[in-house]
């Protein structure tokens, strides 16, 4: 059930063909990263889609959002990239979750702690500079205390600041840092992964065993060298619509004054919604055609410049299939993942499978409430 007039379309169908075509094109163990509430669509869904079209692990941020995924039921496993606090190693190990060692001082504090039979992921700093170890011998020490400990070292990770360069002189050099790290350790790892969305699409990288792959299975990535489908869309419904005159204004401040007789639409969608105030001036789709957001983006409202003919009920595309969120990021001289996550619980999110809605989350309210 929708209570308001605007909504998150997914289409779970969508996901899993980019899941299998991004599968086929890694040939390896494919990490699914579902962190940020999946990226907006909802995380226990995702990662159940994901999981059926062949992911091997989840991937989140932090340990809330992994004991989320299992209070949803989701027993696959399940690697935390973030930083988790030493002192809920008893948790990790009690929900089968596997953390990032982020630096040799976590570790001397980790087996303080009842850490014995919790499994890790050891982060290697090649270039990044935001958590990891960043020399190999200090990586040596990790193992050999951790292992001392019975903690259970599962794999080693780095991240790629530069995926998205074409000049590759980053991406080599962190690589090559890498296969350093891989020296030190002489010991074999269960996982090893490296390269995320644009890296496993751009790099023919053959020193991890698994990568991890996030935006691109949401069908949103310029490298892929095949088409990926689109699986969110934002959606809304005209509620009024009224004829205004030449020199009258529109919304707070009167930023947007007409300079004709013209037809002005309001939807239910505004910046508490995540719809930002930068998108004045843009285009959304309103039966297909343009028609550009004018006035002041409002909390909960926007107004929009249409054509004679736009009624109440109309349907409006925010981005989705017919205008791409990668052009409205751009737009707005930022990136897909930042407008994805920003959208916020007051808007419903409905699944799509076999070209039908088979459910409709609304996150406000208990489920026996839907």
């Amino acid at each position: 059930m929708l209570y308001r007039d605007s909504w998150i379309e997914i289409n779970l169908d969508h996901l899993k063909e980019n899941v299998a075509l991004i599968n086929k094109k890694i040939g390896k163990n494919l990490i699914a990263v579902i962190k940020a509430n999946g990226y907006g669509c909802g995380d226990a869904t995702i990662a159940q889609a994901v999981l059926e079209a062949g992911a091997k692990m989840l991937a989140v941020s932090s340990l809330d959002e992994a004991l989320s995924l299992r209070n949803e039921g989701i027993h696959a496993e399940i690697l935390i990239l973030g930083y988790v606090n030493p002192i809920f190693a008893p948790l990790l190990r009690q929900h089968d979750l596997t953390t990032t060692v982020v630096c040799e001082e976590w570790a001397n504090e980790f087996v303080r702690q009842d850490c014995a039979g919790c499994k890790v992921h050891l982060k290697a700093d090649t270039g990044m500079n935001r958590i990891g170890i960043k020399e190999p011998e200090a990586m040596q020490r990790v193992i050999a205390l951790l292992k001392q400990h019975q903690v259970q070292v599962e794999g080693m990770f780095t991240h790629l600041a530069c995926a998205e360069e074409t000049d590759d002189r980053a991406n080599r050099e962190q690589l090559e840092r890498f296969i350093k790290f891989k020296e030190a350790i002489k010991t074999d790892l269960a996982w090893l992964h490296i390269c995320n969305s644009d890296g496993a699409m751009r790099l023919d990288e053959t020193i991890g065993n698994a990568a991890r792959c996030g935006l691109a299975m949401f069908g949103i990535n310029e490298f892929a060298p095949f088409s990926l489908k689109p699986v969110m869309a934002l959606k809304s419904r005209v509620v009024c619509v009224k004829k205004i005159q030449a020199h009258e204004s529109v919304g707070y401040g009167w930023t947007y004054q007409a300079s004709q007789e013209e037809w002005i639409a309001t939807i239910p969608i505004g910046y508490a919604d995540g719809w930002n105030r930068k998108n004045q001036g843009r285009m959304a789709l309103v039966k297909g055609r343009p028609c550009e957001f004018v006035g002041r983006i409002c909390m909960d409202q926007a107004m929009l410049r249409v054509f004679e003919g736009v009624e109440v009920g109309d349907e409006v595309e925010l981005f989705g299939p017919n205008l791409p969120i990668a052009q409205v990021a751009e737009e707005l001289k930022t990136i897909p993942y930042e407008v994805m996550t920003s959208l916020t619980d007051r808007l419903a999110k409905v699944y799509y499978s076999g070209g039908v809605a088979i459910k409709t989350v609304n996150p406000r309210f208990d489920r026996h409430f839907q």
